[in-house]
């Protein structure tokens, strides 16, 4: 009868030493208690050696340094570390595009202030009153220029045709002083002009080369803020739970185990940051065309649409139209006198002609071609640097922040002790990581924030393709509506038919990497309601396989 609580108590001794792995001594806990305390934590309650670990949740169940309250505080900063991580590195792709958007942003306006300063310096000496007496309309006309070019809802070709109409107006009555003009007799003039060309090919030229030029610059400007915000709104998603303990067991575990000085296995850590930013890799797709779109207008900026030449010399091709229309004065009017009829002769009398036209003003345009090539090529070489930067981004941090060690380490930290890393990396994206073996990734449930900065890349980038051949798109600020919805003119059916809708109740998620499933919906109680074909089939395998076990 005594032999058994005999056997049972020698059994006991006999496994009690096997149950650490540091021998019969407890290592000390003073390398984990140094980085706890710098850390901001006290150490109250903190070991001074190691403990057994049962009571841990996220690391390893073996002898510990680490208490409850401590792996629980790790776990958190962990958390708020990783995030850091993640922010840093958004805004530093968000400072390269703001500084180019700005670069551009600068030397555009700027091109655009010296054309207009030059012509209010040349044109009163070149037209005297031609020009006093209309300084509003060549003003309006860069207003309007200025508000297309910040995104502003207006038509370019409009606002073209509308300032040589009231241009024209207004000079026929200068250069007509004997005559008495009714507004009438303007709109009769008016509806001719298209026939006269009073000012000659200047207007028709001028608007094909100037509003290809201002979708352009436009188009590139705004591309560079929406890919910017992009950044900084995926920056800011937070981190799921089944990553926060992925994210603790990778960076501080190690030390709770006493390994503070063995580094994670390189590929462990890029299973976790795989697994973590699984959304953030589907940007990768649109991101990349994204990039592309704005190097092939940057090379139309600088090459068939030429913005310097056309925007820094408006005030020239304004000036040419004005003395084609002098120099062309009496067929002209002869012309207009034909289809309108001949007008009430004024009894305010004529002006003198010297009042009119006070001789010709040479005019120049320095050319700024050489600072728009180098913008150009700066912003081409940090754009391909950028396009791969959402599937890079786990190595990259991988590298420089959690300081994984070299591939070929094989006494790493692999998430349970020291020694290699046998799992393979997983690929990118979210529909790759449904075996990660290092964090647990439902790829049925994409981040919407994530999905809604996906369509704000399709809708940017299909304005650049407009952009790019010369076509006009109507422009939105991305930042009233990320829901993707905007006029119909600026994206494809293929694209706009995925659009996500303000209304809750008809929302579709853009779900381009996940493999598709039949009945998968996300439209409220009626995908709730009724199971997808999928699972009915999966149910119905598992009820034949119990079957077939219970005989």
């Amino acid at each position: 009868m005594r032999v058994f609580p005999w056997g049972f108590w020698l059994l006991c001794v006999a496994s009690a030493p096997a149950r650490g792995d540091s021998g019969s001594k407890a290592r000390s806990c003073a390398e984990v208690r140094q980085l706890y305390g710098a850390k901001g934590f006290s150490l109250s309650g903190v070991p001074q050696a190691e403990i057994s670990g049962e009571h841990l949740r996220i690391c390893p169940q073996g002898y510990t340094c680490c208490t409850s309250e401590m792996e629980e505080n790790f776990a958190n900063k962990s958390q708020s570390e990783f995030e850091a991580m993640m922010k840093e590195a958004g805004r530093s792709v968000q400072a390269t595009l703001t500084a180019q958007h700005r670069s551009f942003d600068s030397y555009f306006q700027d091109l655009l202030n010296k054309s207009e300063k030059a012509l209010y310096d040349a044109f009163p000496s070149m037209y005297g009153e031609l020009y006093t007496q209309n300084v509003k309309v060549f003003k309006d006309l860069y207003s309007e220029l200025r508000r297309y070019y910040r995104s502003s809802n207006i038509n370019l070709e409009e606002a073209l045709n509308e300032f040589w109409t009231r241009l024209l107006e207004r000079l026929f009555k200068l250069l007509n002083p004997q005559y008495h003009i009714t507004d009438e007799y303007l709109d009769c003039m008016v509806k001719h002009a298209e026939q006269h060309k009073p000012f000659g090919e200047v207007p028709r030229d001028l608007k094909v080369k100037a509003t290809r030029a201002f979708i352009a610059a436009r188009s590139y400007a705004q591309g560079f803020l929406v890919g910017s915000d992009v950044v900084k709104k995926v920056s800011q998603v937070s981190l799921s739970h089944e990553c926060t303990r992925a994210i603790m067991k990778l960076m501080y575990c190690p030390h709770c185990r006493g390994m503070s000085s063995v580094r994670p296995c390189n590929n462990y850590c890029l299973n976790v940051v795989k697994g973590c930013l699984a959304n953030q890799a589907d940007l990768n797709t649109e991101w990349k065309y994204l990039m592309d779109s704005l190097i092939g207008v940057a090379d139309r900026i600088d090459g068939p649409y030429n913005v310097d030449t056309v925007i820094g010399t408006i005030h020239m091709r304004i000036a040419e139209a004005i003395s084609n229309l002098q120099e062309n004065k009496d067929s002209i009017t002869s012309k207009v006198f034909q289809g309108c009829g001949n007008p009430k002769i004024s009894t305010k009398g004529s002006s003198s002609e010297d009042k009119k036209r006070r001789g010709k003003v040479t005019l120049e345009a320095k050319s700024s071609a050489q600072a728009l090539e180098m913008l150009v090529l700066d912003a081409k070489g940090n754009l391909t640097a950028l396009k791969t930067y959402w599937i890079t981004l786990p190595s990259s941090l991988c590298s420089k922040k959690v300081m994984a060690s070299s591939a070929s380490d094989d006494k790493c930290w692999n998430g349970m002790t020291k020694g290699s890393y046998l799992p393979q990396v997983m690929g990118d994206g979210l529909a790759n990581q449904i075996n990660n073996p290092e964090v647990e990734v439902d790829i049925t449930k994409p981040d919407m924030t994530i999905r809604q900065q996906i369509m704000q890349l399709k809708i940017m980038t299909n304005r650049l393709g407009n952009a790019n051949i010369g076509n006009d798109v109507d422009f939105q600020d991305t930042s009233d509506d990320m829901s993707g919805s905007g006029s119909g003119d600026s994206c494809p059916d293929d694209v706009c038919g995925k659009r996500l809708s303000k209304s809750p109740s008809t929302r579709q998620p853009e779900t381009n990497a996940i493999p598709k499933q039949s009945g998968h919906g996300v439209n409220g109680a009626s995908s709730r309601s009724l199971p997808s074909a999928s699972l009915l089939l999966l149910l119905s395998v598992a009820v034949i396989a119990a079957q077939h076990l219970w005989r």
